[in-house]
């Protein structure tokens, strides 16, 4: 049985970092300004976290920036291992960004609405090297771009999985109750979890415990 990577996103200390990296966490996710959501942590503690955590776990840096050059500027104050586009592009390229971070690895984050996703996964999945599915919603006045806590169409999103070439991650509403089973429905490269493993939005030890126990079953 192949390994599901696990994400544990909204991390906003050292110590939360410590605690996911121990529980079984191999990526954190680092969460940037955001027009809504949990988790939001200033450039300075981003670059902090990813500074102190071991060269094996892959940092993630939650962008909401929408043009190639503000996003590489973004990147360059904090140096994590990963970019996470949470919108989508909007001026410049994901080849621009590529080019002036060969070493990086870019993901897209595409919130799951309707079937559209597919076509959209499909198109996006030949510039980058890892889709991640949401259940955001860009569209909105407020734009909702991840953290909200909502389970989408997994139904889409395995048909997805199932048809690109690049690695896709889970995300939304995921809980230590229904891990295991959207490992088994999807297929993912990974999970991604933020409010499923918080209490009153701190990382809580006992949840996390109760998820990794859950995915060991797979």
């Amino acid at each position: 049985m192949k390994k599901t990577h696990i994400k544990i996103c909204c991390i906003s200390s050292i110590e939360e970092a410590k605690l996911a990296i121990n529980a079984g966490a191999s990526a954190l996710g680092l969460v940037g300004h955001m027009p809504s959501g949990p988790g939001i942590i200033s450039n300075q503690l981003i670059a902090e976290i990813a500074a102190s955590v071991p060269k094996h776990i892959d940092t993630f840096l939650l962008t909401s920036e929408t043009s190639a050059e503000k996003i590489i500027q973004h990147y360059l104050k904090v140096n994590t291992t990963t970019i996470q586009l949470v919108d989508a592009l909007k001026q410049g390229s994901h080849s621009q960004i590529k080019s002036a971070l060969p070493h990086i690895k870019i993901v897209q984050v595409l919130h799951v609405l309707d079937e559209s996703s597919i076509d959209e996964a499909l198109k996006i999945s030949n510039f980058v090297d890892l889709i991640l599915l949401d259940s955001g919603n860009p569209n909105l006045a407020t734009k909702e771009l991840g953290g909200t806590g909502r389970i989408h169409n997994w139904e889409i999103s395995k048909e997805i999985v199932n048809k690109v070439t690049v690695p896709v991650f889970l995300a939304g509403g995921l809980t230590p109750k229904n891990a295991l089973q959207a490992i088994k429905e999807v297929n993912p490269y990974g999970l991604d979890l933020c409010s499923g493993v918080r209490t009153n939005g701190h990382l809580d030890i006992i949840k996390l415990d109760a998820f990794f126990r859950a995915i060991k079953e797979n």
